[in-house]
């Protein structure tokens, strides 16, 4: 090697660029205490104004950072940090990505958030916001970032964890492809036998419900419509039984259908059958529970019948275990997500000044976690 071409090479070193570490202030400027004091709902704002510095703790920043591979060509000057948190936004209020922008620029709540406050230029693009979503996506960093934020909640009790956990969860942002676990698995497929017939019959889904005795699975997110503190083995079953006795009436409502919508009906029942024989049997006493241990070929998708633990194709691995949020104490089937077809029901005031979907959203958003 030549002393010229030594000499390029350590400069190349020197120039690999990855992406910045972000240290936005912790303590509050005199404006952005007012704008905290006057934000009376949604109050995931604040809690992320308060303790942005402690979920991006550097260790935390570092793992984000490792999305980008080092590059000669650089990244642009934006932190996955800053852009991690707008994802929590997106998926928290459920806007779209134009609408992230606009709400950067327009929404004094994200600005806070995000350390951009009456700023004229956005701190992102949508390609750079809708490019890094890609990355943690497919790197199954979304569930760390659920899970990291959920820990600190837990931490400073300033938020209500479940609350979090429900309408992060919840968000249609992650895809329709994720792992499920055995309650959402069971309730996605019942209120995929619920929607066939609702379209077919030309009818509401909430109506179907009703008459079907299946008002739970219809609602936005199962969990959330569940209540229960997840963290006691006592409530999980009690959970699992209240879903399975859904899954009884559903399967005596389908008998009463006319032949065609019974038809249509069936496919999705019969998926829901087949997560009950994989996922759940009864003891001595006859009492329902998971099955411990992950039985081979196990389904873990309703909308993708071939992805199955470990690995979805010969070519495709599923990483389910390693940055898939699981229960504290939970079964090894739990791996936490909720799959939501895309509906929404504005049921309180409309709270942004600025926006069509994005304030239709976030109001049924707000009214449903605070």
């Amino acid at each position: 090697m030549t002393m010229k071409q030594e000499t390029r090479q350590a400069n190349e070193k020197e120039f690999i660029m990855r992406p910045t570490s972000w240290h936005p202030p912790v303590e509050q400027s005199s404006c952005e205490q007012t704008i905290t004091t006057q934000i009376k709902r949604a109050k995931l704002f604040v809690f992320l104004r308060y303790h942005r510095h402690e979920i991006f703790d550097e260790a935390f920043q570092e793992e984000l950072a490792a999305l980008y591979a080092p590059s000669l060509r650089g990244h642009p000057p934006i932190s996955p940090a800053q852009l991690a948190l707008a994802t929590l936004l997106q998926a928290y209020t459920g806007v779209s990505d134009d609408e992230v922008i606009e709400a950067t620029l327009m929404d004094r709540r994200w600005q806070l958030v995000l350390n951009c406050l009456d700023t004229h230029h956005a701190p992102f693009s949508k390609g750079t916001f809708v490019a890094f979503r890609k990355r943690l996506i497919d790197a199954q960093m979304d569930r760390r970032l659920i899970e990291r934020t959920i820990e600190i909640a837990s931490q400073t009790q300033e938020f209500g964890s479940r609350a979090l956990r429900a309408a992060l969860d919840s968000s249609p942002l992650w895809g329709a492809g994720r792992v499920e676990d055995t309650y959402n698995l069971l309730g996605h497929a019942l209120k995929k036998v619920l929607r066939v017939v609702a379209d077919q019959q030309g009818r509401k889904l909430g109506e179907v419900a009703q008459e079907a005795g299946a008002e739970m699975v219809s609602a936005t997110s199962l969990k959330a419509a569940l209540d229960r503190d997840w963290d006691q083995a006592s409530q999980q079953e009690e959970a699992l039984d209240l879903i399975l006795n859904v899954l009884h009436a559903v399967e005596n409502w389908v008998q009463t259908l006319q032949q065609e919508e019974k038809n249509l009906a069936t496919p999705s029942l019969s998926v829901a059958q087949q997560i009950k024989a994989q996922d759940v049997e009864a003891n001595e006493q006859g009492k329902a529970h998971l099955i411990k241990g992950v039985a081979k070929d196990r389904r873990i998708s309703i909308e993708d019948a071939d992805m199955r633990h470990g690995r979805k194709s010969r070519s495709v691995r599923v990483e389910t275990p390693r940055h898939m949020m699981l229960e504290r104490g939970a079964h090894p089937n739990w791996a936490k997500t909720v799959t939501l077809e895309n509906e929404t029901v504005v049921t309180g005031p409309i709270l942004t000044a600025f926006g069509g979907s994005m304030a239709r959203k976030e109001a049924e958003r707000n009214t449903r976690y605070g």
